[in-house]
């Protein structure tokens, strides 16, 4: 009961951020199983069919708070299911002991851009408004679908920071459509491991824990992405990825480190974590500040101008 309680935490908590940032529903749920034990397909099985009900929520709450591109949703979300059938095969192909690294590095990778590119750069901003085309987002689909189903997640890491960093479109459009486009995805690549492993590789009733702590997440996260600051929370995300990764590596059979040596190793994740957490809240408050600032100078231009023109007699638009 205690296991399924925290399951359904995890799932809302993962929602949360997946909702409000465009990404880490399925690397989060993904380590925790990995982290507890799970077979890797089965983990991976298992996150997908809960993210059948999750991104239909949140799909549904983005396009009713208007955060959903319908045009980049089909253009992304085809190939993505694509990408996630042929991962879902390949990744049930595998072996235990072969998936379960594997799949560590393709999370603790994920989750080093994530940390590195929301804390290092934040969210990009250039050219919006540029139609996004078929050439640029089919191969991104497939490419983020197919890391998606055989890292547990990756949809919203590989195809969110691509598209915010093009440029061409909104924030809050962009992780709404990434999170509606996910649906079919997950559809895809759970056919996929019930196809590769049969239905009795998934654990149902946690499939049900993370849907319900999911499908609660999803509105309210659906709200809070034009409030939240994704800066500080994509540092938070991927320090947590790193960390959980990096204990499961350095546990592993690959590489089997000495106490000593994972917790040196756990102590300079902890130290580069807090210091990108610090400089994510610090550039955030920076930038908001200058912002504030900038439409204060306007307000008192705007002011000075009305007042100077009332002085001169001259009537005032």
């Amino acid at each position: 009961m205690r296991r399924l309680l925290l399951l359904a935490l995890v799932g809302l908590g993962a929602q949360l951020v997946d909702g409000s940032l465009g990404m880490a529903y399925g690397v989060t749920s993904t380590t925790l199983l990995l982290a507890i034990g799970t077979n890797p397909a089965a983990a991976s099985a298992t996150v997908h069919l809960a993210e059948i009900g999750t991104t239909l929520v949140s799909g549904a709450s983005h396009w009713r708070f208007g955060n959903v591109d319908w045009k980049v949703v089909a253009k992304i979300g085809i190939p993505g299911a694509v990408g996630a059938f042929a991962g879902a095969t390949f990744l049930s192909s595998l072996s235990t002991e072969t998936a379960a690294p594997l799949m560590s590095i393709i999370l603790l990778a994920l989750g080093l851009y994530i940390l590195v590119r929301f804390t290092a750069v934040g969210l990009p901003k250039g050219n919006l408004g540029k139609p996004l085309r078929k050439r640029f987002l089919a191969p991104l689909g497939v490419v983020a679908g197919f890391v998606d189903s055989t890292g547990g997640g990756g949809w919203g890491p590989v195809g969110t920071p691509a598209i915010l960093a093009s440029g061409r479109l909104e924030p809050r459009k962009t992780i709404g459509s990434i999170d509606t486009s996910e649906f079919l995805v997950a559809v895809a690549a759970s056919v996929g491991f019930i196809i590769g492993i049969g239905s009795e590789g998934v654990n149902y009733t946690w499939v049900a824990a993370l849907l319900i702590g999911g499908i609660i997440a999803a509105p309210i996260a659906a709200w809070l992405v034009r409030h939240i600051p994704p800066r500080v929370l994509g540092s938070a995300v991927g320090g947590i990825i790193v960390l959980t990764n990096t204990r499961t590596l350095l546990r592993s059979d690959w590489i089997d480190a000495s106490d000593g040596v994972r917790y040196a190793c756990y102590a300079v994740i902890y130290v580069a974590w807090a210091a990108a957490l610090a400089w994510s809240f610090q550039q955030y408050r920076k930038h908001r500040d200058e912002e504030r600032l900038i439409i204060a100078e306007a307000e008192a231009a705007a002011t000075a101008g009305r007042t100077s023109a009332a002085k001169a007699g001259t009537p005032t638009v």
